[in-house]
């Protein structure tokens, strides 16, 4: 199963907000308990609980990698990658533009966020 399909069973199965999902997918490459991540990881969800930051998806992502390589400059270099990735795919990486709160459009659902991200930072992972 990919990581973008184990985050969706997770944010179901674990009732885990989008950045726990993507977080709690990589636990085993982060060398942290699920619990301790998705207690991490529970502000992050809904762009920082007010649609106004970030998707949460991303957020989680960004942690994981912070976990694995515990140096701020390959962190930085790698979440900035996927970040300019997920915006140039999708043109935003914000959670409510994602989710057309001031336009009606949906540019992207959650789960496709959640795929995104976690896709993306496994690719990232390599």
């Amino acid at each position: 199963m990919s990581k973008a399909e184990l985050a969706i069973e997770k944010k179901y199965n674990g009732k885990c907000n989008c950045a726990q999902a993507v977080a709690c997918s990589f636990a085993e490459e982060a060398g942290v308990d699920e619990e301790t991540l998705k207690a991490a990881t529970q502000a992050f969800g809904v762009g920082l609980a007010t649609m106004e930051g970030n998707c949460g998806a991303l957020s989680g992502a960004a942690m994981v990698l912070g976990l694995i390589h515990k140096d701020r400059k390959k962190t930085t270099e790698d979440i900035r990658a996927i970040m300019t990735e997920f915006k140039e795919t999708y043109g935003t990486v914000v959670c409510k533009e994602l989710k057309g709160v001031e336009t009606g459009k949906v540019i992207l659902p959650c789960d496709d966020c959640i795929r995104a991200a976690a896709a993306l930072l496994e690719k990232q992972l390599g």
